[in-house]
């Protein structure tokens, strides 16, 4: 079943499925329309024969003019997706060309289209009405061919709009913060396991005495799920503690350590098999089950907005912004927890995300290359706040205090303007006091911006 669901996404985010449902949906209802029509023909042709009444060959150049025009606007539609494609693998980041794909607007463009394309040809192979034959021309199928004609009009101008609105920078990084929050919230609503305690990086000393076998990797690629049900089964089976190697969004080698396992004997093919089957590698990552890809992503438009042949500021600021709204939804959120029992049993050792890990991916690059930059500088101070504003745990507030000392240390060290250090060190002090004001207590000051 878990195999099921994650094919059932990757069906749904292909270019070519949704289209495919579509065309057979237009085959099927010319099929029917065409069935249907010595049925009603008769009576509606003599109430709207203006609607429903029309020659053979009239009925063929209706036809023909609708499917080649539909051929011509799935050409024009193509080239546009085309266009879109390169502008944002060229203007922002590679990573971001999958949301493009998996866009149910294009898709369902595209398979209205093209659906349109084979009704037309359907209905257009049933008309007679040459020598020595009796006249067939289907007048509903026909008016049907033309509402849809007119429908592929309006599809076609909403596209045009679609793809405007889907190429400018706000849209690109709004899309991808909605897709990371909507998988927040799917993935860490409740937590997978029980943990006695509240330090999840604490291992219980008696592991490190037990023999660890490495079960290796089948193949190569980034790893997109795991099956935890699968794992702890796994572990219960063997009597064992089933230990993860790698995490969902690391790249892993084949032959090299998956998981390992504390067994007295080496595991078998078996065992090996039924642990790599709990995993799904793929050669690209996503952020269904990868929140951390999303962030990824963000990140990597802001370093491209920040590089010296683009200097885009504003694009770099509002990607912090979004950086802000995915980590302050993380703040208060319970993460996966490292130990996974079976009553009192340890079972598995996860390798799970945490929130200072996601911290420092969404905000350590971005610093790094934006030296000297107020702008970018102030509003990170601001995404600080706004995060610690939502925990109380003071964990996590050292990690935000961390971040901001980073910040004031890279001020003191790049920027030249007297009136603009003296600027960011108010607003310093100030998140500072913020961030001091919760429970956690922390030795040592910050590094101040020098006057």
């Amino acid at each position: 079943m878990h195999r099921f669901t994650q094919l059932w996404k990757s069906l749904r985010s292909t270019f070519w499925f949704l289209p495919t449902l579509m065309v057979a949906a237009g085959v099927a209802l010319a099929v029917v329309l065409v069935d249907t029509e010595p049925a009603v023909s008769s009576q509606w042709l003599a109430q709207w024969p203006r609607l429903f009444g029309a020659t053979p060959e009239g009925a063929r150049q209706l036809l023909a003019t609708i499917a080649g025009s539909m051929m011509t606007v799935i050409g024009v539609t193509f080239s546009m997706t085309l266009v879109a494609l390169a502008l944002a693998s060229s203007q922002y980041t590679s990573r971001i060309l999958r949301n493009f794909m998996r866009s149910r607007v294009t898709q369902s463009t595209l398979g209205i289209l093209a659906g349109i394309f084979a009704y037309c040809l359907i209905v257009l192979h049933t008309i007679r009405g040459g020598v020595g034959e009796a006249v067939f021309v289907p007048g509903l199928a026909l008016f049907f061919a033309f509402v849809l004609a007119l429908g592929g009009v309006g599809v076609l101008i909403y596209f045009i709009h679609h793809i405007a609105s889907s190429i400018q920078a706000s849209s690109i990084i709004a899309s991808v913060a909605e897709e990371t929050i909507a998988a927040i919230e799917r993935l860490f609503p409740a937590q997978l396991g029980h943990a006695p305690d509240d330090d999840i990086d604490q291992v219980p000393q008696s592991l490190e005495e037990m023999t660890w076998h490495p079960m290796p990797a089948k193949t190569y690629g980034y790893i997109q799920d795991v099956d935890n049900a699968a794992l702890l089964r796994l572990a219960q089976d063997k009597k064992t503690v089933v230990r993860m190697e790698r995490g969902i969004g690391e790249f892993v080698v084949q032959d090299t350590a998956l998981a390992s396992l504390a067994l007295e004997d080496l595991p078998d093919q078996e065992t090996i098999a039924v642990l790599n089957a709990s995993y799904i590698i793929s050669s690209y990552r996503t952020v269904d089950q990868d929140p951390a890809f999303g962030v990824r992503q963000i990140v990597d438009m802001a370093l491209k907005a920040l590089s010296p042949g683009v200097n885009d500021t504003s694009t770099a600021v509002m990607c912090v912004d979004y950086l802000t709204a995915i980590l302050a939804r993380l703040a208060a959120r319970k993460f996966p927890a490292l130990r996974r029992y079976d009553g009192d049993e340890l079972r598995v050792i996860a390798k799970v995300p945490t929130f200072e890990s996601l911290l420092s991916s969404a905000f350590d690059q971005i610093r790094r290359n934006a030296e000297g930059n107020v702008s970018v500088m102030s509003r990170m101070l601001g995404a600080f706040d706004a995060i610690g504003s939502q925990t109380d745990s003071p964990r996590r507030r050292l990690a935000l205090r961390e971040q901001m000392q980073r910040i004031g240390e890279l001020a003191d060290r790049t920027i030249d303007s007297a009136h603009d250090r003296a600027w960011l060190e108010a607003q310093l002090m100030r998140v500072r006091k913020a961030l001091e004001a919760g429970p956690v207590v922390c030795a040592g000051e910050e590094k101040r911006i020098a006057p």
